[in-house]
């Protein structure tokens, strides 16, 4: 188990020492080694304890776990790894460390990719990005009207302390505006519940004022239509996103908070334009972008904000990054890792999913699922990831 590389370093960790420890006790082909780390959210001292050895020299390992993209030249050559590597995009500022992959000859199994047969992720931190991302966007608004205030996230030891956080708490009216279907939405459910935010459907809440707080949940049939048809269908969505337009601009203008929980790449609409942004109705005080896409389906995300610091202002007018809470922006919070303020729930429940769908047939010889994740075996590129071959730098 790799210790992160990628600064500023993930505290996160694939398998606890808990996890480690059923591990051994059940298998006598599998020994877990963990790489010495000062970050890691379970110490040295526990995986010890556990029964777990950890050393500096990861040379000496078939299968080397991480969590976010292993730095270039840290790659050990001839390798198996398994890891978010933020390629399936072909995100820029990766482009060197995919590109040293298939140099060094690497095998690249990448979590992200890893989905049972129906297209469901099966590995991610997506829950716990939601409960993070909700509760920061919840907080933002907050601290730009004084009405309220909630503490960070991470002063908590868990996210049963969390919920603990909430009692007592009243909130104003209101009116949040939740997207997506996912874990990220879940997680983000889960605290509108903890916080007794009630939900109300699309159209009351674009026509009804409410003296509690309320949200609405848009998912893909309440946010996209065919121009033609003016229907949804998910299949056709995402295999031609550019034949649909986003209706999601008249909540622009009833919604004081956006909690952004869609998947979307370049093809697909944004959610509202630069241009909405100016117009007078426009009421969005708040968004929390919790998947994170800069200038992606949120316009005004400018780039990753950080853990300590998590909330910028977007002026309106110029479209420059500003402090937050100014008159005349809008507030952002836009963090790419947003369970490190949770890191060892999150991790607990990674590591229960890679146990119980991926492990196994890892250490035996692989199986449809990891074939369909594997991005790169051996240094060269798998069939489903041809299209990154220009990206890759190969001919």
């Amino acid at each position: 188990m790799l210790r992160e590389g990628k600064i500023p370093a993930d505290n996160r960790v694939a398998l606890t020492p808990a996890h480690c420890k059923w591990i051994h006790k059940t298998s006598t082909e599998v020994r877990v080694i963990a790489q010495a780390s000062p970050e890691r959210c379970y110490s040295d001292k526990e995986y010890l304890a556990a029964g777990v050895e950890v050393r500096e020299d990861m040379t000496g390992c078939d299968i080397l776990l991480g969590i976010k993209e292993v730095p270039a030249k840290t790659l050990l050559p001839g390798k198996t790894y398994l890891f978010f590597s933020h390629t399936k995009k072909q995100q820029p500022d990766n482009r060197q460390m995919f590109r040293a992959i298939l140099e060094k000859k690497i095998t690249l199994i990448d979590y992200e990719c890893l989905e049972h047969d129906d297209g469901q992720r099966i590995l991610g931190f997506g829950f716990f990005a939601g409960v993070v991302g909700a509760h920061n966007g919840i907080m933002a608004y907050g601290q730009r009207t004084g009405e309220y205030n909630l503490g960070r996230v991470h002063q908590q030891q868990s996210f049963r302390e969390l919920i603990h956080t909430y009692f007592g708490l009243r909130l104003p009216e209101i009116k949040v505006a939740v997207t997506g279907s996912g874990r990220v939405a879940h997680g983000v459910l889960e605290v509108m519940n903890l916080l007794e935010i009630v939900e109300v459907e699309p159209d009351e809440f674009l026509e009804r004022s409410f003296s509690y707080p309320v949200f609405t949940q848009l998912k893909g049939g309440g946010l996209y239509e065919h121009v033609q048809t003016k229907t949804y269908h998910r299949e056709h969505f995402h295999a031609h996103p550019q034949d649909y337009r986003c209706t999601f601009l008249p909540f622009t203008r009833t919604a004081d908070i956006l909690m952004n929980g869609i998947y979307w790449d370049k093809n697909m609409p944004r959610l509202f334009e630069w241009e909405d942004m100016v117009h007078p109705d426009f009421r969005i005080k708040t968004i929390a972008d919790i998947t994170d896409d800069k200038e992606g389906s949120i316009p005004c995300n400018l780039g990753e904000a950080s853990m300590e610091a998590p909330i910028y202002g977007v002026d309106r007018q110029t479209r420059q990054r500003t402090a937050p809470y100014l008159p005349g922006s809008v507030d952002v919070m836009a963090v790419g890792n947003l369970p490190n303020e949770l890191p060892r729930d999150a991790s607990r429940y990674f590591g229960q999913q890679l146990i119980k769908y991926v492990l196994e047939p890892l250490i035996n010889g692989g199986s449809k699922i990891i074939d369909r994740a594997t991005m790169v075996r051996g240094g060269q590129l798998m069939e489903h990831y041809r299209y990154l071959s220009e990206y890759a730098g190969v001919r």
